[in-house]
This record gives structure tokens, C-alpha cells and sequence, in this order.
């Protein structure tokens, strides 16, 4: 089977590639010739990733599913949350995102957050999603070369690395992507859409 993933983050892309099965083609937009950013304007994670969905069924008529992530802080009342990569600004850099998000903790002891992604698979004509989350703790500095967004500055409960410091495998078998893909891939296993 093919299924479109409606992303243009080739390291979103990557990490999800190793975790669907062999089976599911996996498409990228590139890959079916969309080059328009797909709207992401909603006020949830999960209306975002929806909204991504329904746009690449309606547009395209291929069967897809599409992701929206949001590191959400306690201390900050769950910022920056569905505005995660345009913290900063509309330019969406990872390093003034990141820079933004470490100065309007300098004050705060309490350096409590979680990665929450949502996934909205858009299969037979139904919308289904899943929600993966991974509670942790934002650091004080970057640390770490791998990974990509908030990933330096994020430590994993129960972990003493940040994402960017962690091997792809681990960071997807404890990470809040990863859980939303293998609710996603179960549920194609149960199809047996094989």
C-alpha cells in the first residue's frame, strides 16, 4: 500500500521511515508534486494535524497522514505549544526558538515539560489519530549534535541525555513521535492492509 506522510521536514520523515513497516510505501509531498505549504492554521496540535490531512485527501485524493508536534512547559503555561516551530517568529529557526525558550525560563526552578505529538491518518474515506507524549525536562543549555528542533534542550524522564545527544533508535523508542507511530502502525497491522 502507499500512504502519503504530509511533511516537508526530511527529519520528521526520517525518523518515521524506520519505523513503518516494509509494506506501507512511504510518500513524501515532494513525492506527489506538492510544493504549497499546507495550512497549518488551527489553535491545537490535533486540529493541526487533522487540517494537514484532510488538505492532502481533498487536494490530492491519496490516502495520507500527517503529524503536528508542540513542546509544551509547565512553567509557561504549556507554551510554546501549536506555535512550537514559529516561536520565535515566522523564519521558524530552531536556534531562536530554542534561545527564546531558555530565556523565558531563566527565572523559573520549575523546568518541567513534554513533547506531545499528534498523528491524523486519513485511510477508506476515515480520519483517525493518535497521540504520542513524552514528559521531560528542559535543560539549562544546548547540548547534543543529532536530532533537530527543541532536541538539545530537552531531557527525557528517566534519561540523563537530550534527544540530540541520543541514537535515533532510543529517541524513537521512548520518544513522543514514536509512540504516535506505533499506534499508527498497529492500527495498519489490525487492517491488515497489507
Amino acid at each position: 500500500m502507499q500512504l502519503v506522510f504530509a511533511t516537508n521536514n526530511l527529519n520528521k520523515l526520517k525518523e518515521v521511515q524506520v519505523l513503518i513497516p516494509s509494506y506501507v510505501k512511504l510518500l513524501s509531498l515532494k513525492d506527489i508534486g506538492c510544493f504549497e505549504d499546507v495550512p497549518e492554521t488551527q489553535t491545537t496540535i490535533e486540529g493541526n494535524a487533522k487540517q494537514k490531512a484532510e488538505y492532502i485527501k481533498t487536494h490530492y485524493g491519496l490516502d495520507c497522514f500527517a503529524d503536528d508536534t508542540g513542546l509544551e512547559v509547565e512553567a509557561l503555561n504549556n507554551e510554546p505549544g501549536v506555535y512550537s516551530a514559529r516561536y520565535a517568529g515566522a523564519q521558524r529557526n530552531a536556534d531562536d526558538n530554542m534561545n527564546l525558550l531558555l530565556k523565558n525560563l531563566k527565572e523559573k526552578t520549575n523546568r518541567n515539560a513534554q513533547f506531545k505529538t499528534v498523528i491524523a491518518l486519513h485511510l477508506n474515506g476515515e480520519l483517525k489519530t493518535f497521540t504520542g507524549i513524552c514528559k521531560g525536562e528542559i535543560t539549562m543549555e544546548e547540548s547534543g549534535e543529532k536530532g533537530f528542533g527543541y532536541d538539545p534542550i530537552f531531557i527525557p524522564n528517566g534519561h540523563k541525555q537530550t534527544f540530540a545527544e541520543m541514537e535515533l533508535t532510543l529517541k524513537n523508542s521512548i520518544g513522543h513521535r514514536g509512540k504516535a507511530v506505533n499506534k499508527l502502525v498497529s492500527v495498519l497491522n489490525d487492517m491488515n492492509v497489507k
